[in-house]
């Protein structure tokens, strides 16, 4: 299943456009015509057409002329590679995705997008050189690298591949909250319902200060309504379908979504017992520094029964916390996270 959402969103001449832009791109053509738009719509054509269809990696950008009189444009495509190193490139990412893809055929949706998840997790780090193929599939599944981008491309691609619906969210940069740059993520259909998915930011929990918290992948930006999405991300630029379901996020599904002070010590006492590290999601009221700093006591509590010592780490956006018990007294005992691109190492 391969979604074209944005392709949908066009009008009939942008469509046309959009139709012509993708042939073209697809020969790799040194230049071809397209129905003739303005400049700003080509562009904006050109970067939907590359979310919707990230296989297209070779594409940077596009130079156009204007020819009088002319019902249409031409169009000068600008690419990473020449022709033949392309082609390489396609063969290999088509049977990476193959490969990646293939043992995840038989799997119900909610879990090849788990599959998906934890793929991108477990194997692409951030390129913090921002390099321009970590902007397409290439970087992670080429070269275990990426960008917000390229990683959000990667995850369609395999969803395409899995035959589950996705598209691609854009947000735009709010440099008075600190916001430099554009974020990408994605918007799933699992059994009939939308859901975000951020691996991006997941990816930048998962990677912890660690070893032991490092072993535990974070679920954090997994299948969340937009209420939940939009207490971090920034308001997205083109329109995505609605999200309003919130019972399927990950850690309310499998049960580790507490309302009460005693389930968080109970699972605090079996977690120190069996010496795992303890992630849950507090939904009981809000997550104040009041209430924080009483289920960091009742989590440390736990610990000294057992002669350990617990660091947590707090997620407060989206109310996760994360406890890992060790037999030193950690130099900070409450780490305040926030995912992002720039804590992914």
């Amino acid at each position: 299943m391969s979604t074209h959402y944005y392709y949908t969103q066009l009008n009939k001449q942008e469509q046309a456009a959009y139709y012509a832009l993708l042939q073209g791109l697809n020969s790799l053509a040194p230049s071809f015509m397209v129905p003739r738009l303005e400049g700003d719509a080509l562009f904006k054509i050109h970067f939907l057409l590359r979310l919707d269809h990230p296989e297209v990696f070779w594409s940077a950008g596009i130079k156009y002329k204007y020819y009088d009189n002319s019902s249409s444009v031409e169009v000068v495509p600008e690419y990473l590679f020449d022709k033949k190193k392309i082609q390489e490139h396609q063969k290999a990412m088509n049977s990476r995705v193959e490969k990646v893809a293939r043992p995840a055929m038989s799997l119900k949706e909610e879990e090849k997008l788990k599959y998906i998840h934890d793929f991108i997790c477990e194997n692409v780090y951030y390129d913090k050189l921002k390099k321009q193929y970590s902007h397409e599939i290439i970087g992670p599944m080429g070269q275990g690298v990426g960008v917000c981008e390229g990683i959000a491309k990667s995850v369609k691609i395999l969803c395409d591949a899995l035959n589950i619906w996705c598209t691609i969210a854009i947000s735009e940069a709010n440099p008075e909250k600190g916001i430099k740059y554009r974020h990408a993520w994605n918007v799933l259909k699992i059994n009939g319902k939308y859901y975000h998915l951020d691996a991006t930011f997941d990816n930048s929990l998962g990677k912890g200060r660690d070893k032991v918290a490092a072993e535990e992948l974070r679920y954090d930006y997994f299948m969340l309504s937009d209420k939940q999405v939009f207490r971090d991300h920034e308001p997205v630029i083109w329109r995505v379908p609605e999200c309003s379901d919130g019972e399927a996020f990950y850690y309310k599904a499998k049960k580790v979504s507490f309302t009460k002070l005693e389930d968080i010590r109970k699972r605090s006492a079996q977690a120190v017992k069996k010496g795992k590290t303890l992630t849950f999601h507090w939904r009981g009221d809000y997550l104040t520094r009041e209430r924080l700093v009483e289920i960091l006591g009742i989590i440390e509590e736990e610990a000294k029964a057992k002669d350990k010592h617990a660091r947590v780490s707090v997620n407060v956006r989206q109310a996760v916390i994360r406890a890992v018990f060790g037999d030193m007294m950690p130099a900070e005992q409450l780490i305040e996270e926030e995912a992002n691109e720039g804590e992914m190492i």
